[in-house]
């Protein structure tokens, strides 16, 4: 017997919300090097797996990453209005900078300013189909493209994405404290490389230590929503444009379902915001 897909949490954008989406998530990490891509992905295919529609915003202007991890390569088309139709895969809604440029091999030069610009324009014209949740996969650090984004955009709220290690997160707490300060809900912390899993003889491993991302959630009262293994075949998957999370049953893709159920419970237990549904008071 299947299980009916659950139903997405309501809109709850503050103020006036983004045409074709419900909800709005910005995945950050505060540093490079910690898979925050690679759980975009496999979190958002999980999520449309529980019957969820969802995109993704390759925000990672400099470094996008996100077509090679869906293994679409199609580039994107205009409507009617002009309106850039975002890239199908996996069920999967995207667009990315990659999937603009003619040229993928060739480095962007652009300035700070220009990608803030580009970034909030290519979110605004393209024309999502009904998301439930849009997750927007930020580049690195968090400096004024982070600050434009995460000021500009009505987000719902954010995600961490740190390895156990101090080094990474040092730079999670950063990007935890950026939410904070400008006053947007922090959904909780989510550990990859928690631990190594051999595939030889699948014995498990703390390669970069534990207890780095528990510290950091009891610090600044926030959730851990789940702890990443460390697996060649999440790389594998990855590079082939075949995310873990599509498989059936197998250990990787039980992982992130039980993330997205643990994320849909954290966004499921916010405020709903009915703003949008009264009139605005006039005062004479």
């Amino acid at each position: 017997m299947n299980t009916p897909p659950r139903q997405a949490h309501q809109t709850q954008l503050p103020g006036q919300s983004l045409r074709g989406v419900k909800n709005i998530i910005a995945i950050a990490s505060g540093k490079g090097g910690v898979g925050k891509s690679t759980v975009t992905v496999n979190l958002a295919v999980a999520l449309a797996k529980a019957g969820a529609r969802v995109g993704i915003l390759d925000a990672d202007i400099y470094g996008p990453s996100i077509p090679v991890m869906l293994g679409q390569a199609t580039p994107v088309q205009l409507n009617q209005e002009s309106r850039y139709m975002p890239v199908q895969a996996h069920g999967i809604q995207a667009i990315s900078m990659g999937y603009l440029t003619q040229n993928r091999e060739a480095p962007l030069m652009w300035r700070g300013p220009m990608l803030a610009k580009s970034l909030i324009q290519m979110l605004d014209i393209t024309a999502w189909d009904n998301l439930d949740y849009l997750l927007i996969d930020l580049p690195p650090g968090t400096g004024d493209i982070q600050l434009s984004l995460v000021q500009k955009i009505p987000l719902t709220a954010g995600i961490i994405v740190t390895t156990p290690q101090t080094v990474a997160t040092e730079d999670a707490k950063k990007a935890l404290l950026m939410f904070e300060h400008t006053n947007i809900h922090v959904l909780g912390l989510i550990e990859n490389m928690a631990q190594h899993i051999c595939t030889n003889c699948g014995h498990h491993s703390t390669l970069f230590g534990t207890g780095g991302a528990e510290a950091l959630c009891t610090k600044h009262h926030t959730t851990l929503l789940g702890q990443l293994p460390l697996h060649a075949d999440i790389r594998e998957d990855s590079d082939n444009g075949t995310p873990s999370a599509l498989q059936h049953n197998t250990e990787l893709s039980q992982v992130f379902k039980t993330l997205a159920e643990k994320v849909e419970t954290a966004l499921r237990k916010r405020p709903l915001n009915y703003a949008g549904k009264f009139p605005p008071i006039v005062t004479e």
